[in-house]
């Protein structure tokens, strides 16, 4: 039976290594409510490839 409610799972992404060309991904998994968060998600992350925290952007 599949669980009812607006909860669905995002991936976030790091938006700065991207830009930089550095080796590897930062990615997280996390969940967010649709009804309530529609847009696309950006939290500050720690990224173990830059060794800092950056921003992860939710991706699709």
């Amino acid at each position: 039976m599949a669980k009812k409610g607006n909860r669905v799972q995002v991936i976030l992404e790091c938006t700065e290594q991207r830009e930089s060309g550095v080796a590897g991904m930062s990615r997280y998994i996390t969940t967010k409510n649709k009804k309530n968060t529609p847009d696309r998600l950006e939290r500050r992350k720690y990224n173990p490839f830059l060794k800092r925290v950056t921003v992860h952007r939710e991706i699709k």
